[in-house]
């Protein structure tokens, strides 16, 4: 059931009659209809009154109730239900008032092709589709290659694409260097092959103690047969995996733990969270939830791991630095969730209580870097507001920069900055389409003007200065695609590089000025302008880089008659991009499904006599 007031007929006394006392969800909303504040409660009408009591009102809801216009409420069957429901839109909706967890991207795993022969073990991010082993989540895409680079030196598993892996005629130099035993080429059979495959899964899942003791057994065998050379092997395997084990396993666990440690300082938190899995420390991650007000850790960790958890692989405890508001409820929901007991505590001792002291360490350190770092920005912005004669101190910039190669396949990209620094997400790139090759001029005016269309339709708010990558010319079409949208309230500058292109001896062009602005020589706000401005270009020759590679493997492919794009996509594919199929021979070609013999030489000579036919 969902109750909406609309702002006309809002009317706090009557909407409080009629609310429910059941458990459930509401949302506050402003006047222009955008989500502000969504919240739980066990009893809707006790909770949405509370805001109105003004000696009990923090400044937090105060601030919060000032912007009120409307409030919708959704009622559930249970608190817990309420509070799944809540994490839920917090996350997508990202409310100005609440405490949002930034995290959207997909953790990775190590994954073992376990259905095949030769089983391949490699990094794996997104669904599950394919058949074989998962281990993880790791907190990191780092974390998981240090994993497979130590996992290698112990057992020699292939790690290769398997289109590579099955085109090899002779070893490659991971063999040379023993670290893969080359199947490709049959120098190894299944059964020893799988050996490796078995022992690599043992490590994984934490059995790093029977796995030792198993190589100790063959050691022992292989010396007893009088094979010296072998028992070596086993004997260094063995001295490798006790080093491994003794830096990434975790005296004392053997089970699913997670670290969770929160420091808050000036209106800022840092959560650090260390991942212990079948006993072995995979690593640890950082995360800033974004706050519109200073709070307390243990309401910061109850919105931190509602938002976060909910998603992912629940682990069976959560050991905390503070405990959370409703920790009892939340280990409740987190059980259901994932289907097993979960336990959430602060309270331990021995080596727990030195691991969580560690983490809450690296949190505070964090935090300290981080305020460090937002103190410098904030006083670059300072400078910038002094040079450009801002009258406020702005909050937004944008810059846009332009790439291309002799005027082919041109990329325009948008970056933006805000007292915090780069905002990647709000970067965009456009592709440039219809002007005359290399007219930078007619490529700016078409990238703000698509860019700023957006802003007039709401899809992101006006920065307060635009620097445009260039000089006059740049400037006045970025100015002139703004005045055609009537948009007159951003301030337009140029960055023209200096003599010889070196960094500091930029020039800064102003609209209105016809002589570059006099700046003062060292000044910081021209630092925080030379990182915009370089941020722009690598993002510009990033997406120009893309999008010439992506035409240059189609194009080749797409000359050759009877070759449409599923099949060019299957080449590619099944030979690891445009330049595995340039050295393949017809034969190879030939293999894939759907290239016949006469189309498997027509393809071979493209690219070895292209002019022939």
């Amino acid at each position: 059931m969902s109750v909406a007031v609309p702002v006309a007929e809002f009317d706090v006394a009557a909407f409080l009659k009629t609310l429910t006392g059941r458990p459930g969800i509401y949302k506050m909303l402003n006047e222009k209809g955008e989500i502000i504040y969504i919240g739980k409660a066990k009893n809707l009408k006790n909770r949405v009154s509370s805001y109105f009591r003004t000696q009990s009102a923090s400044p937090k809801q105060q601030a919060m109730i000032a912007q009120l216009a409307s409030i919708e409420v959704m009622v559930t069957s249970s608190e817990g239900e309420a509070l799944l429901l809540e994490s839920q839109l917090v996350k997508r909706f990202m409310p100005r008032y609440n405490i949002c967890l930034r995290d959207d991207k997909s953790y990775p795993y190590i994954f073992i092709s376990t259905e095949q022969d030769f089983p391949r073990i490699t990094f794996h991010r997104g669904a599950k589709k394919k058949k074989g082993q998962y281990f993880g989540p790791y907190p990191s895409a780092g974390a998981v290659k240090e994993t497979l680079k130590l996992l290698q030196k112990i057992f020699p598993v292939r790690q290769c694409e398997d289109s590579y892996y099955r085109n090899r005629t002779r070893p490659c130099l991971q063999h040379q260097i023993k670290r893969c035993t080359a199947p490709c080429v049959d120098l190894i059979d299944t059964s020893n092959y799988a050996v490796d495959v078995e022992n690599s899964i043992l490590f994984l899942e934490g059995n790093g103690e029977l796995l030792i003791g198993r190589l100790i057994e063959k050691m022992e065998n292989a010396s007893a047969a009088l094979d010296f050379e072998k028992a070596a092997d086993f004997r260094d395997q063995i001295a490798r995996l006790r080093l491994i084990l003794e830096k990434h396993f975790v005296h004392g666990e053997r089970g699913d733990v997670d670290i969770v440690a929160c420091a808050t300082r000036a209106g800022v938190a840092c959560v650090q969270v260390f991942f212990i899995r079948k006993g072995q420390n995979l690593g640890n991650k950082l995360f800033f939830p974004k706050l519109s007000d200073q709070d307390e850790p243990g309401k910061i960790l109850q919105a931190f791991i509602a938002q976060y958890y909910l998603d992912k692989t629940v682990p069976y405890e959560l050991i905390v630095s503070h405990e959370p508001e409703e920790a009892g409820l939340l280990a409740e929901v987190l059980a259901a969730y994932a289907k097993h007991a979960v336990t959430i505590t602060s309270k331990v001792r021995g080596e727990r209580q030195k691991w969580l002291q560690m983490t809450l360490v690296n949190a505070e350190h964090s935090l300290q870097s981080k305020l460090a770092d937002r103190q410098g920005i904030y006083a670059r912005f300072l400078s910038l507001q002094e040079e450009l004669g801002c009258r406020e101190l702005p909050k937004r910039l944008e810059c846009f920069d332009i790439s291309h190669t002799q005027g082919d396949q041109t990329v325009a990209s948008c970056v933006v900055f805000d007292r915090e620094g780069p905002v990647k997400s709000a970067y965009r790139r456009f592709n440039i389409e219809g002007v005359t090759p290399g007219d930078d001029y007619a490529a700016i005016h078409q990238a703000v003007a698509r860019r700023y269309k957006r802003l007039k339709q709401g899809e992101h708010e006006a920065p307060d200065i635009l620097f445009i990558d260039g000089g006059k010319g740049q400037v006045a079409e970025a100015k002139k695609a703004l005045a055609d949208l009537e948009i007159n309230n951003v301030m337009i500058v140029g960055v023209s590089k200096g003599p010889d292109r070196k960094a500091g001896m930029e020039k800064l062009l102003l609209t209105d000025q016809s002589q570059p602005l006099d700046v003062t020589p060292g000044a910081s706000g021209l630092l925080l302008i030379q990182h915009i401005r370089d941020e722009a270009h690598r993002f510009a020759i990033t997406g120009h880089r893309q999008r010439r590679g992506k035409t240059k493997k189609q194009s080749v492919l797409e000359d050759i008659p009877g070759l449409g794009p599923k099949r060019r996509q299957l080449l590619l594919k099944q030979f690891g991009g445009l330049q595995g199929v340039a050295g393949a021979s017809a034969d190879a070609l030939a293999s894939v499904a759907g290239i016949s013999k006469d189309l498997a030489q027509r393809i071979y000579e493209q690219f070895h006599n292209p002019n022939g036919h």
